[in-house]
């Protein structure tokens, strides 16, 4: 009897899975366990063996169906390395271009395929980028704490948006987040009290991918 139960409950973890399975083409036949009779273990084994996680070294990307349109939008910043993090969560988010200000330059050991797949512009200062975009007809959303911001999990971004991040130090200026459409920010529950500037950009970036999956 125990040996029914165990089997029983190995075999629970493919029904869903064989419900919506094609076994056209496939080698075993479908078992009758799945069809709604005694379980039996052997089949259970093959199927459970077949759900057993496999690590897949790189992956293909997900293909979206149009480009992102957010482009993400760098202050003047004391670390190329956090830049060229950036870029590489850029690359890996499908984000196609990021415009960097002062003396930005891409580390390409640290950016990987980011430094090949992202187009990176450098320009002297913030102000005049952000008019730029403005006028093309982006969203300008600021990544940072305020008075005003909302949290990034609330917020709903716009498809044309434009990712502003602050220095490491400073983050964005008062002049810069009176220039703004919105301005988001990521909570913390710990100190210190904010994330690196490279990876709040990374969770900013996904959740705008999150809101539009497929670009």
């Amino acid at each position: 009897m125990t040996s029914i139960l165990v089997s029983t409950a190995r075999c629970n973890r493919v029904d869903a899975l064989a419900r919506h399975t094609s076994w056209v083409g496939c080698e075993m036949p479908l078992p009758m366990s799945l069809a709604g009779s005694t379980p039996v273990g052997r089949w259970c084994h093959k199927l459970e063996t077949m759900l057993d996680p496999l690590h897949l070294r790189h992956k293909p990307p997900e293909t979206l169906e149009r480009p992102r349109e957010l482009v993400v939008v760098c202050a003047p910043m004391h670390s190329n390395i956090n830049l060229s993090r950036i870029v590489r969560s850029c690359g890996c988010c499908g984000i196609s271009k990021v415009i960097g200000c002062g003396s930005a330059r891409i580390i390409e050991k640290i950016a990987r395929d980011g430094a090949e797949t992202v187009v990176v512009e450098t320009h002297r200062t913030l102000e005049p980028v952000l008019k730029k975009l403005r006028a093309a007809g982006y969203c300008l959303v600021g990544l940072e704490q305020a008075s005003t911001s909302e949290r990034l999990y609330d917020y709903r971004f716009q498809r044309r948006s434009a990712l502003i991040l602050g220095s490491e130090r400073q983050g964005l200026k008062d002049k810069f987040l009176a220039s703004l459409d919105d301005i988001v920010e990521i909570p913390v529950y710990g100190l210190p009290y904010s994330h690196n500037v490279a990876t709040a950009a990374a969770m900013a970036m996904y959740e705008y991918c999150r809101q539009f999956p497929h670009g």
